[in-house]
């Protein structure tokens, strides 16, 4: 569980509190005995002899949060009139929502936007299918695809249940890259039904974004997918994740004097993010990367790659960056971490070390996925994709965004600040130069660099 309070399990309770002088001190002090902090206080009524208090209390898990209203619920003269669930408001109704473009007011623009006029405009897509592009939705629409096979760190929960990290996918998508993303989740798990599914559903969108599909059935959908389609097709905990944890190492090592293309790496868990994530520091940096898993085929599929197969207590005892993404929290123990490791723990929510434990054992710089996180990276690829109008995403396109997002970096900052939405079009435009350079895009970027 996390050990320090949050956003992510904070409650909002709504007291009605005597109004005396050092009556909110104890509620105050009953919290922070709970182990809460508080995060902002509203006065939401009066009446005669009390007030109404709306009270939004972080905490570190379910059990403080029970903890804390038990431990108000002691204070004498308070009383709880509700405690709801932040996060639970936040997806209440769904956290997305279709808007149109235009106003309908009148007959006329009934007749343009729909019948009789939209004939005129499916004919002319009809006989010049690349209009498609600039007449409907298409040129800027991505489909998040997934099964609900490994969502987050939650496992094989299902399509339905997967909905509400699509639907907050969705979100970022829009909010930082301007692009219209829609939740899509298959009921079924099953590789060539997934497959076909999407090839069917292809002729609306302009990419295909795969997101939380267990390995190794993974590789195998988005080879298969990007096979049929013109479109670009992305596996997002794939390279996404590859793209940022680029990103951080060359920061990382910056600030630590470390020289990468001499530096010995090892990635522990080579599921999708690890797998994809050793490709592409083999590529990026010329030389093998030991991997550790306790499947064999994955082991197999690395040395297929060009990397060298290893175990934990190997990488532990001899590589200089350990990059872990295997699941499982607290793996590493703070006796495995070596003076002067770059470490990072990528599992969410909770990684294999904390990095405050790494870094008190001696390593020169510790991270875990709450800062590595793919929104520093997806958003302006796709952003960079879908204005180049690419068939596919290479891989130079991705270490462009990687190094895009590391140069955006400020002094004294590994990663950059993902709510900046310059970083966005930064990466946007590092992936539509490499587009432009390789030939690849469809689409006039003209002035698109100015």
């Amino acid at each position: 569980m996390l050990r320090t309070p949050g956003p992510g399990y904070s409650i909002l309770v709504k007291l009605e509190i005597p109004n005396k002088p050092g009556m909110f001190a104890r509620v105050a002090r009953a919290i922070g005995r709970a182990g809460g902090s508080i995060g902002s206080i509203d006065i939401a009524a009066f009446r005669k002899e009390t007030l109404i208090r709306d009270i939004v209390i972080n905490a570190a898990n379910l059990e403080t949060g029970q903890r804390i209203v038990d431990e108000i619920r002691r204070v004498r003269g308070i009383i709880i009139l509700n405690v709801a669930d932040r996060t639970f408001m936040v997806h209440r109704g769904g956290k997305i929502e279709i808007k149109n473009k235009l106003p309908l007011t009148s007959r006329d623009d009934l007749s343009m936007a729909y019948t009789p006029g939209v004939a005129r405009v499916c004919m002319a897509i009809h006989e010049n299918p690349a209009s498609v592009y600039d007449l409907t939705i298409k040129k800027n629409a991505v489909a998040i695809v997934t099964d609900g096979s490994a969502v987050l760190g939650l496992g094989n929960i299902g399509p339905m249940a997967a909905l509400p990290v699509m639907e907050g996918k969705a979100m970022l998508f829009k909010e930082f890259g301007g692009v219209d993303a829609f939740p899509i989740c298959l009921d079924t798990q099953k590789v060539e039904e997934i497959v076909r599914a999407v090839q069917w559903i292809a002729p609306v969108f302009g990419g295909i974004n795969l997101e939380d599909i267990s390995a190794p059935r993974c590789f195998a959908i988005e080879e298969r997918i990007q096979a049929r389609l013109d479109i670009p097709v992305m596996h997002d905990d794939q390279h996404g994740t590859a793209v940022v944890v680029t990103a951080t190492l060359l920061n990382a090592a910056k600030a630590t004097g470390r020289d990468l293309g001499q530096s010995s790496i090892g990635v522990i868990g080579l599921g999708a993010a690890g797998m994809a994530l050793a490709r592409m520091l083999m590529f990026r940096f010329g030389h093998p990367v030991l991997g550790a898993d306790i499947a064999p085929d994955a082991l197999d599929r690395l040395k297929a790659a060009g990397g060298t197969p290893s175990d934990l207590k190997g990488i532990m005892a001899g590589c200089d960056v350990v990059i872990a993404t295997t699941g499982v929290p607290g793996l590493i123990k703070e006796g495995m971490v070596r003076k002067g490791q770059i470490i990072l723990a990528l599992s969410n929510p909770n990684p294999e070390i904390e990095p405050e434990r790494a870094l008190a054992a001696g390593a020169a710089y510790a991270a875990d996925g709450k800062s590595v996180n793919n929104v520093l990276g997806f958003p302006g690829i796709w952003r960079g994709a879908v204005d180049a109008d690419v068939p596919r995403i290479t891989r130079e396109m991705l270490i462009a965004a990687a190094e895009a997002i590391a140069a955006y970096a400020k002094p004294g900052e590994i990663v950059p600040d993902p709510l900046d939405k310059a970083l966005h079009r930064a990466v946007a435009r590092a992936v539509a130069r490499v587009a432009l350079a390789q030939g690849l895009n469809r689409d006039d970027l003209t002035g698109y660099f100015d």
